[in-house]
């Protein structure tokens, strides 16, 4: 009787705790579990930091990270791919997802980037600005023209007054930048953040009609998170003070809103 009646209790507990081990007690603030995050290839350095800093301040939680252009990341969410967090280098990819019903509440602005010049160490082709992209022999990678860095770099090439036949259209702005990484392009129109922690290989040119061509960049939480709770505490993470300053740090601007 001694025997059953301590399993009834042993079996009550395990009810009350949620089935978890007693050595693993689920966090009091609820954020457990894994948390998908779909985000813009310019955010990776950024978000993997805020990452780590999440999963230290919940341990029972997990962040997996799916990094690719937004225009291909919309694309899966609106087909189905489960994700808790989107994160994109446009409103209009994230647009194109709220219109499809799959953000949940309104998206916040969390940075702006600007496009540069992205040209090989010591800038050999003695690149200064947009024009010396179109002279003869200069082999420029750009981003599709649907990715944000692709649009961005087309906004300012056309306010430069500006036509150019790129050898290579990317993905996304890691592709672009990887091209003249291996030396492949004598110059990329990548996000100045991209640039940055490259900066053992490649320089920055900076050109004034980047002011045309800045990207907000909105996040939002999914209406099928599979976590949402988690998905939240995310979005907190990177709205909050500490996830601006990383941000600020990787080169993003400061969006005033969100």
């Amino acid at each position: 009787m001694r025997r059953a009646l301590a399993a009834l209790c042993g079996s009550a507990l395990l009810a009350v705790a949620g089935c978890a081990p007693a050595d693993e007690p689920a966090g009091r603030d609820g954020v457990a579990g894994t948390v998908t995050v779909f985000a813009a290839a310019s955010l990776t350095e950024s978000f993997r930091t805020l990452g780590r800093e999440f999963e230290a301040a919940h341990p029972d939680a997990t962040v997996t990270f799916n990094h690719a252009g937004s225009s291909a990341l919309a694309a899966q969410i609106t087909q189905g791919a489960p994700a808790d967090v989107f994160a994109s280098a446009s409103p209009v990819n994230m647009t194109t997802v709220a219109d499809a019903g799959a953000v949940a509440g309104t998206p916040y602005v969390i940075a702006r980037n600007q496009p540069v010049i992205a040209v090989p160490k010591g800038n050999p082709g003695r690149v200064a600005g947009l024009a010396d992209l179109a002279r003869p022999g200069v082999k420029v990678a750009l981003c599709a023209e649907q990715v944000p860095c692709g649009t961005a770099a087309r906004t300012a090439l056309a306010t430069a007054g500006v036509t150019l036949t790129p050898v290579t259209l990317e993905q996304d702005v890691k592709g672009a930048l990887a091209k003249v990484r291996l030396g492949e392009v004598d110059a990329a129109l990548v996000y100045r953040t991209d640039v940055r922690p490259a900066a053992a290989d490649v320089d920055a040119v900076e050109f004034p009609e980047a002011a045309v061509a800045v990207n907000d960049y909105p996040i939002a939480v999914l209406t099928d998170a599979p976590n949402p709770v988690a998905a939240r505490a995310f979005v907190e993470l990177v709205r909050s003070d500490r996830g601006r300053a990383v941000l600020a740090a990787a080169g993003f601007q400061q969006s005033g809103r969100g």
